[in-house]
C-alpha cells in the first residue's frame, strides 16, 4: 500500500515520509529542545523528592466529619493563615461559587412559591379567603417570582463551568410538614479531581504576580459573567428576602436557615454590586459540596528560638455517606485528626437518609475513629462546631432534650447543653480507644476567622512539639 502526504498520522512517532533536509533539521532542533526541558523538570522532580526523603516528614493532618460540618472552612482557615496569596488568588472563583449560592437560595424560595401556589390549586383556596396559618402570596409576590426565573439559567450556566460538565447532584434536606410535600432540592457536588477553581480567574502574566491585587485575577469582561443580571434582579430579590409572606412561607414548609445562605441574602446589596470583589469571610461562608480527597500542602514556620520551616499536609475527605469507607486509607501515618461534628444538626436529619439524626450520626463517626486500631497512637482533636448556630436555635425554644432523649430535663441553655455534649463526646473516647489519649475539644465557629485563628495556632504548637520530641527520641 502506498502512502501519500495526507496520510501523516499525527500520532505517530515516525518521522513525516516526505520531509525535506530543512524541515527535518527543525524537527529535531524543536526536539532536541523538547527532551532538554523534560529533562530540566524531571532532574527538578527528582531533586524535590531527594530533599523531602532527606528532610524532616511533613506533618499531616487529616480533616474528617459527616457532610457539610465545617471541614471545607477549616481547610481554607488553614490557607488563610498559612498561604494567604493562593487564598488571595481564588477570589474570582470563589466570586462565582458566591452568585452560585445566592441563586440557588433564591431557587429554594421559588420552589417554596410554587408549592404553595400548587397546594392552593389543589385544595381550592382562593386568594380572598386563604386558609388558616398559611402565607398570602400577592400579585406583586408572584411579579417577583417570574422575573426571577431567568435567574435559573444563570444557574445551569455556572454550574457548568465550575463542573466543567462532569458533576453529581446530592440531594438536601427534605421534611414534609403541614401538609405541603416538600420535594428534594438538589445541590452540586464537585469532584475534588476538578480544576474548578481555574475556570474564572483572568491569566496573570508571571512578572505582575508580585503586585498582584485579588480583584486583578476576575475577569470584568467576561460575557457569560452574571453579575449583570444578578444586578437588574437585586432589588426584586431583596424585597422577596426581606417580605413577612416568604418568611412566613418558608417556616410552615420547614425551610431552616441551613437550607439558604442567609449570610449572602442579608448582603445582596454588596453582593450585587457590578464590580463585587469577595471578603475573606464571604469565602469562608461560600458553599461548594466536594466529592473524593483533597490533598493541600502549606510551609509553616515553627515558633521559638530555633524557628525553622516545615511542610504540613492537610488533607480533606468527603464527608457524604457513601464516601466514609474512603477515610481509611488516610488512617496510616496521619499525625493528627481533626474531626468536626456540627453539633447545631442535633434537630436534622442526614440528607442522604432522613433516618438518621445528624447529631446521633456523629457519635457514631466519633466512635468509629476512637476506636480504630490504625489510630490509637494518633492525636484526634475535636471541633464541636456551629455553636453560633446551636445557640440561635436554644433561644428560638428548639429543646435538645426533645431529640436526646438522654439530655433529660436539664435547662436548655448553651452553657449546659455544650457541657453535656462535651462530656458525651468524651465519654466515648475514654470507653473506645484503644489507648489512653488526652481529650482535646474545642467549641468552634470555623467561620469566625479570629477565634478558628487562635485554636489552628494552638494546634500547630502542639503538633510541632509533638513531632520534634518523636524525633528526638527516634534519633
Amino acid at each position: 500500500m502506498s502512502l501519500s502526504a495526507e496520510d501523516n498520522d499525527p500520532l505517530s512517532i515516525q518521522p513525516p515520509i516526505f520531509e525535506t533536509l530543512d524541515e527535518r533539521t527543525a524537527r529535531l532542533a524543536i526536539e532536541q529542545r523538547q527532551k532538554e526541558v523534560s529533562d530540566r523538570i524531571d532532574a527538578e522532580l527528582e531533586k524535590a523528592r531527594a530533599a523531602e526523603r532527606r528532610g524532616p516528614k511533613p506533618i499531616k493532618i487529616l480533616l474528617l466529619g459527616q457532610s457539610e460540618s465545617g471541614k471545607s472552612t477549616t481547610l481554607k482557615n488553614f490557607q488563610l493563615m498559612y498561604d494567604p496569596k493562593s487564598f488571595r488568588a481564588e477570589r474570582a472563583s470563589w466570586r462565582a461559587v458566591i452568585q452560585l449560592n445566592v441563586i440557588q437560595s433564591i431557587r429554594i424560595i421559588l420552589d417554596g412559591m410554587e408549592r404553595a401556589q400548587r397546594y392552593d390549586h389543589e385544595h381550592s383556596i382562593s386568594p380572598q379567603s386563604p386558609k388558616k396559618g398559611l402565607p398570602h402570596l400577592t400579585p406583586e409576590l408572584l411579579g417577583i417570582k417570574t422575573r426571577l426565573t431567568d435567574l435559573l439559567e444563570v444557574e445551569k450556566a455556572l454550574i457548568r463551568r465550575l463542573t466543567g460538565g462532569s458533576t453529581e447532584l446530592m440531594p438536601t434536606q427534605a421534611t414534609p410538614q403541614n401538609g405541603i410535600s416538600k420535594q428534594g432540592l438538589k445541590e452540586i457536588a464537585i469532584n475534588s479531581t476538578i480544576p474548578w477553581k481555574n475556570a474564572f480567574n483572568r491569566l496573570i502574566k508571571s512578572e505582575e504576580r508580585s503586585s498582584f491585587d485579588s480583584a486583578d485575577g476576575i475577569d470584568w469582561q467576561d460575557p457569560e459573567d452574571p453579575w449583570l443580571l444578578l444586578h437588574e434582579r437585586s432589588q426584586d430579590m431583596i424585597q422577596l428576602w426581606n417580605s413577612p409572606n416568604i418568611k412566613q412561607l418558608l417556616v410552615k414548609q420547614n425551610i431552616k436557615a441551613e437550607d439558604l445562605n442567609g449570610y449572602f441574602l442579608d448582603s445582596l446589596d454588596r453582593v450585587a454590586a457590578r464590580r463585587y470583589v469577595p471578603t475573606d469571610d464571604d469565602i469562608l461562608r461560600a458553599r461548594l459540596k466536594t466529592l473524593g480527597v483533597s490533598e493541600h500542602r502549606f510551609k509553616i514556620v515553627t515558633s521559638g528560638y530555633n524557628a525553622s520551616m516545615r511542610d504540613w499536609k492537610v488533607y480533606d475527605v468527603g464527608g457524604h455517606r457513601s464516601q466514609v469507607t474512603a477515610w481509611a486509607p488516610f488512617f496510616d501515618d496521619m499525625d493528627a485528626i481533626i474531626f468536626l461534628a456540627p453539633i447545631s444538626g442535633f434537630d436534622q436529619v442526614l440528607e442522604e437518609d432522613h433516618r438518621v439524626n445528624r447529631l446521633e450520626d456523629s457519635f457514631k463517626l466519633w466512635t468509629m475513629i476512637v476506636s480504630n486500631p490504625l489510630l490509637k497512637n494518633t492525636n484526634l482533636i475535636l471541633f464541636l462546631n456551629k455553636i453560633d448556630i446551636l445557640r440561635t436555635k436554644l433561644a428560638s425554644g428548639i429543646k435538645l432534650k426533645d431529640y436526646v432523649v438522654s439530655y433529660g430535663d436539664r435547662p436548655n441553655d448553651v452553657d449546659n447543653t455544650t457541657a453535656y455534649l462535651k462530656r458525651k463526646f468524651g465519654g466515648i473516647m475514654s470507653e473506645c480507644s484503644l489507648s489512653p489519649r488526652i481529650f482535646y475539644c474545642h467549641f468552634t465557629t470555623v467561620t469566625d476567622t479570629k477565634s478558628t485563628k487562635y485554636i489552628l495556632s494552638n494546634l500547630k504548637d502542639m503538633l510541632m512539639r509533638q513531632n520534634l520530641l518523636k524525633t528526638n527520641l527516634m534519633s
